[in-house]
């Protein structure tokens, strides 16, 4: 897949099949339209084109509000739409002047004079252009002046809900990762270094991994135990020709993943002041301080508490190990 850190730095195509997007997670209901989009190309010879945004819009259109977190980085989208064969990635700055031109001005200046649109595909609640104004009706009028066709995806359904970003951000944010995990259809994750911690766990038996994750813009799922596998950084790989972002994924995670479980929370039990995010890999006792990391949540175990000290805190973590254990061995 070749990457584009801007729309001015990809080359017209003869035959450009489309779809456009944040696809903050690729959730089920992305990976439908990614899917559809690659087997079109490969179906009609044309090469596959995802155009996405960099910072999502809602981050431009409300500067204020900044609860909003997103499920991946751009650098995790960017590999899991690699894995699903996607040719090209555009990924768009987007401003504030991107978000004013008329719909009529976006298709015929990206899609149609940038990109080569022939068809494109999108998803059935996409609206675009100044004010969201643009929507299917305008696409398809628009197609059929300059020679492109609109294909529309309907929403998609998990356990009668419909799928979509904001609910999976709800579903973290409450710890429940196993729905999230469903809708997403693949585990939730999150990549990042492993810092040097006060090393107290290691007093009580059950030494942790601090992890440190610098796009502020990531979210971290509710505070708790969680059943995680970790896989561990063995070889970077560079992008920085394709996409001037750093901090990419490794291309190379260890085959076989540890099991361990994480801690969300700011450790009351030690009146602690910042939000940690720590992990207790079981069978594992390598130096790792530096190392990139990436764990793959799977199951809330239980909330945050409070113990009367670190004894209390010890008979509680023996008792979280043996219940993520018993998760692995079902």
């Amino acid at each position: 897949m070749k990457i584009y850190n801007n729309l001015s730095d990809f080359k017209k195509l003869n035959n450009a099949i489309v779809t456009i997007g944040t696809f903050d997670g690729v959730h089920f209901g992305h990976q439908k339209i990614i899917k559809q989009l690659v087997q079109k190309a490969k179906a009609d010879n044309g090469e596959s084109v995802i155009l996405t945004f960099f910072p999502h819009p809602r981050m431009i259109i409300d500067p204020e509000n900044q609860d909003l977190k997103m499920i991946n980085t751009i650098n995790e989208k960017a590999e899991i739409l690699k894995g699903l064969g996607v040719d090209h990635l555009i990924i768009t700055p987007f401003t504030r002047d991107f978000s004013n031109q008329l719909p009529e001005d976006y298709i015929k200046n990206t899609l149609v004079d940038h990109i080569g649109t022939r068809h494109i595909i999108i998803g059935y609640d996409h609206r675009f252009g100044k004010d969201r104004s643009g929507n299917l009706n305008i696409l398809k009028a628009a197609g059929s002046h300059f020679g492109f066709t609109v294909e529309e995806i309907m929403e998609q359904d998990i356990h009668d809900v419909a799928v979509s970003s904001t609910k999976i951000r709800q579903a973290l944010l409450a710890g429940d990762v196993g729905l999230a995990n469903d809708y997403l259809g693949y585990p939730f994750s999150i990549f990042g270094r492993v810092i040097k911690g006060d090393k107290i766990g290691r007093t009580i038996g059950f030494p942790t991994a601090n992890i440190f994750v610098e796009e502020t813009y990531k979210l971290i799922p509710g505070d708790g135990i969680y059943a995680v596998t970790v896989e561990m950084e063995s070889e970077v790989r560079s992008l920085k020709s394709e996409i001037d972002i750093s901090n990419l994924l490794p291309s190379t995670l260890s085959p076989q993943p540890y099991k361990g479980m994480a801690y969300i929370g700011q450790r009351p039990t030690i009146n602690g002041m910042t939000r940690n995010i720590e992990v207790n890999i079981f069978d594992f006792n390598q130096e790792i301080y530096g190392q990139d990391i990436k764990m793959n949540f799977l199951k809330f175990l239980r909330h945050d508490v409070k113990f009367t000290g670190l004894a209390a805190l010890t008979v509680q973590l023996q008792k979280d190990k043996e219940a993520t254990l018993d998760y692995f061995n079902e």
